[in-house]
């Protein structure tokens, strides 16, 4: 064909757009891949978030809802990452592991419904995107902020009184100090002296 290039250059801008789309799409992948292991790192870069959110909503005295509803939002991602992946309250014996109830039950790890991982990276998106609405007056709504402070505090507290007795009732603790180690030293006298001699 005459006019054509040779090397099939011709790109609509559509497919350069999303191509372009594409390529920073994995190399944001890439980026959250590589922060996976560093756990205090990732804490850290998300309290300085929030702490830019806090002191601007601070500084401008406004957008009282949009950190309401991220209260709300906080909760229910809080809610996940102390629930059980499976609740012991729903689940039939015949589905799988559960968590152990009595003390003779087999060793089970805790699993969480909302992982680690994805708790740090949804409540800084979260935050991330409250910042961005303060810029957008349509989000300022003027409300009395202490009875929405009043009302999600008694919101957290209900439901986490809700929480800590279904943690005792079904004997889980969420947090754990990571693999338990052992540094090899000898058995105590006492632990000897139960052992038979020769």
């Amino acid at each position: 064909m005459e006019g054509a290039p040779a090397g099939g250059d011709d790109v609509s801008p559509a497919t350069a757009i999303s191509r372009w789309s594409f390529r920073v799409s994995q190399r944001y992948q890439h980026l959250l891949d590589k922060s996976t292991p560093h756990m205090l790192n990732r804490w850290v870069a998300f309290l300085f978030v929030a702490s830019v959110y806090v002191l601007r909503v601070y500084l401008i005295q406004g957008f009282y809802i949009v950190s309401y509803g991220l209260g709300i939002y906080i909760l229910n991602l809080l809610i996940g990452f102390l629930s059980p992946q499976v609740d012991p309250e729903i689940q039939d014996l015949s589905e799988g592991p559960s968590l152990p109830t009595r003390g003779s039950d087999e060793f089970r790890p805790f699993v969480r419904r909302l992982p680690e991982f994805k708790f740090w990276y949804s409540i800084t998106k979260a935050f991330c995107i409250a910042f961005v609405m303060t810029f957008f007056s349509a989000f300022d709504v003027p409300v009395f902020w202490p009875i929405l402070l009043f009302y999600w505090l008694s919101l957290f507290i209900l439901t986490m009184r809700r929480q800590i007795t279904h943690m005792i009732k079904y004997k889980y603790v969420p947090f754990s100090l990571g693999k338990q180690r052992y540094d090899g030293k000898r058995a105590s006298p006492t632990e000897s002296s139960s052992l038979p001699t020769d």
